[in-house]
């Protein structure tokens, strides 16, 4: 048999699998468009993980899956919170729509859900401060956050803290951000604020208190274990360019 008839055959029939299993989108465009490489990508993504069924082929194949089509999960959720309109699928499509970058949407499904009794949370106000740093917004945020720590004053959160500073920062009020900074950076989890810190007093011409703070942070993950020098790989990389300068 021809190999282009084997081809042929091969993709008509995992189109088939993608359209009965509810995968035709964006299965059946990629295994039509890029015969064979198509068909071998939906192979090792979908059919492999699909028998080994283990954990880690199943992260794998979400993730390179969102790579492929990252509106699937949003869409997903659109369609649940279009069959029932609750706090908690309101939340999951505005969590979507945080990671997709839709963050005008997800400040209108926060709104939204502050004015029902089931959404009296403050997690939800920080998600749409959340949505409003996304758009650019920074005069916003700092409304709804103090607005958040006047309703619900018991509420601490390290997220929302950092968020703080950073929008002061954003909106111009320096010296604000500078205090905010140094106090969330005392407790922040992680490498994040302590930078951004830094960052700040160096743009401010403070150089050598930003080195302080650059170098005390090295000097402590070099002493942590190696997962947490990995996960935080990313503001240790700038804490070193900062004092490499």
């Amino acid at each position: 048999m021809p190999l282009a008839l084997i081809l042929v055959l091969l993709d008509v029939t995992l189109v088939y699998h993608a359209v009965k299993s509810g995968r035709a989108r964006p299965w059946a465009f990629i295994i039509l468009m890029v015969p064979g490489v198509g068909a071998l990508a939906y192979i090792v993504i979908e059919l492999i993980p699909e028998l080994l069924s283990g954990p880690e082929a199943r992260a794998a194949h979400r993730r390179i899956a969102n790579k492929l089509d990252p509106e699937k999960q949003y869409r997903l959720l659109s369609e649940r919170l279009a069959t029932a309109d609750t706090v908690a699928n309101r939340e999951a499509l505005a969590a979507e729509c945080m990671e997709v970058a839709r963050f005008d949407e997800a400040r209108r499904h926060y709104e939204h859900i502050l004015q029902q009794q089931a959404g009296d949370v403050p997690a939800y106000a920080l998600g749409k401060a959340r949505a409003e740093y996304g758009l650019n917004l920074p005069a916003e945020v700092i409304a709804t956050l103090d607005a958040m720590r006047n309703r619900w004053p018991d509420f601490e959160s390290a997220e929302g803290h950092l968020l703080y500073a950073r929008a002061l920062s954003d909106a111009g009020r320096t010296e604000e951000a500078l205090q905010e900074f140094h106090e969330v950076a005392e407790y922040f989890p992680g490498a994040e604020a302590r930078v951004r810190y830094g960052m700040l007093l160096d743009q401010l011409g403070r150089v050598s208190d930003a080195k302080v703070i650059f170098t005390a942070l090295l000097i402590q993950m070099n002493r942590a274990p190696k997962y947490v020098r990995k996960a935080q790989a990313e503001w240790l990389a700038i804490a070193e360019k900062y004092l490499a300068a």
